[in-house]
């Protein structure tokens, strides 16, 4: 595949994905290989060859000779996504309160600050891109590249759910409040106390999520 392919078939993948995850394709829904690439502008083979990418990460699956259907996230893998998340972000944040620079401290600052602001205009959308900002640079800060690859995947992969979580307001607010403590302990280079608020925040996150979810 040449450079221009690859980078076409990346495109159509992360574009797939990113419907998926964002829950415009819901569980079920069939993936149409013609009206994708005539929405698109492509031919059939990029399209064709980002759901074999997708079902080999598990967000579709065959559906016999009728093409491939969204698979999506189950609840089950929420499930494993926050249990993950809880094992490892704490760790992350810990690292963060080692190697975080004064410039990282100052952007997470001003996230939160965003956050209470857009909480008071209860503008929903804006408070879970702040909450993709603030984890992101805590993985940044951590400075490992491993645990950054892995907690930023996990992180998206759970986006629709955390958009609905952050719609309501009484979780919003509280997750602002533990993203302070998770900053606090940062700030002042508390490593243990950094790592027992985020699994604190995760564990919060996870019961809130699974419960929407079965809602």
């Amino acid at each position: 595949m040449d450079d221009a392919k690859k980078v076409l078939h990346q495109q159509v993948f992360n574009y797939l994905e990113s419907e998926i995850l964002d829950g415009h394709y819901k569980t079920n829904d069939t993936l149409n290989e013609v009206q994708i690439a005539k929405e698109l502008d492509v031919s059939r083979t990029p399209v064709r060859e980002a759901i074999m990418q997708l079902e080999s990460i598990g967000l579709v699956s065959s559906a016999g000779g009728k093409g491939f259907v969204v698979s999506g996230i189950s609840e089950k893998d929420l499930d494993d996504i926050y249990t993950i998340r809880i094992k490892i972000e704490g760790f992350a944040a810990g690292l963060s309160a080692k190697n975080i620079t004064p410039d990282e401290c100052s952007a997470l600052e001003k996230i939160v600050d965003l956050q209470e602001f857009f909480l008071m205009k209860n503008k929903t959308e804006e408070l879970w891109k702040l909450d993709t900002d603030f984890h992101k640079i805590i993985y940044e800060s951590s400075r490992s590249k491993t645990l950054r690859f892995m907690l930023s995947t996990l992180h998206n992969y759970a986006k629709h759910a955390r958009d609905i979580s952050f719609s309501r307001k009484e979780r919003a607010a509280v997750s602002i409040e533990e993203h302070k403590r998770i900053l606090t302990a940062i700030q002042n280079g508390d490593s243990e106390n950094a790592e027992k608020e985020m699994i604190n925040h995760i564990k919060n996150a996870k019961e809130n999520v699974l419960n929407e979810f079965k809602a």
